[in-house]
């Protein structure tokens, strides 16, 4: 059995196999797909994978695990605490993590489903939605107060809320602002509603709900 660790990197991974208690430098894998899977083809039903948790692990991992016996996928941050080193290049780096998998000290991670990481993508663009909307309100909260004018007693992003910001007393400019903001709150909330919707489906369809 070999063990092969991947340090990842944005473009490229540096490679290092450990066999027969022999380790060495196997060179750099390109982090295209067809290149990846060229690479993968020449790998053993028996060989054990290692690669950190990084924001390209998941489509590593996926295109490599048909090809070898297992995808070890390691803490990056338990791993530089228990292997921290003066000199760090890519190649000790995936030499590290090849021999902390052979010694059994390699802190490992959970690799979730592809339904899994879908739903996470999901619940991320909402948050990220939830984010900018939120920014908006404020710039426009800014607005209204640099110009002394008091704060809405209802909802201010509501059908009464806009009217009232449509009749406050405001220059030119700044009136471009909010139109602006305003603008764009009603396309991203848009978006969040069919975000929302989306989610929603996915609970009723997991296994268990009460759905009928």
């Amino acid at each position: 059995m070999r063990i092969i660790a991947l340090d990842v990197h944005r473009s490229f991974a540096q490679t290092a196999i450990l066999e027969n208690g022999k380790l060495r430098d196997a060179g750099k894998i390109d982090l295209e797909y067809s290149r990846l899977l060229r690479f993968a083809r020449k790998l053993k039903p028996d060989d054990e994978i290692v690669i950190e948790a990084t924001g390209n692990t998941s489509a590593i991992v996926r295109a490599l695990l048909p090809f070898v016996g297992r995808v070890v996928i390691a803490n990056p941050i338990l791993v530089r605490a228990i292997a921290w080193a003066k000199v760090k290049t890519d190649k000790i780096d995936a030499a590290v993590l090849a021999k902390l998998h052979a010694s059994g000290f390699l802190p490992e991670v959970w690799l979730p489903d592809e339904e899994t990481e879908a739903r996470r993508r999901v619940v991320a663009e909402r948050t990220q939605l939830v984010s900018q909307m939120t920014r908006l309100k404020n710039r426009i909260q800014s607005v209204l107060h640099a110009n002394l004018i008091p704060p809405y007693k209802g909802v201010l992003f509501s059908q009464r809320g806009r009217a009232w910001l449509q009749a406050q007393p405001l220059a030119e400019d700044q009136r471009r602002v909010i139109v602006r903001h305003a603008g764009e709150l009603d396309r991203l909330g848009a978006e969040l509603a069919e975000v929302d919707k989306s989610l929603a489906q996915a609970a009723l369809e997991e296994p268990g709900s009460n759905a009928s």
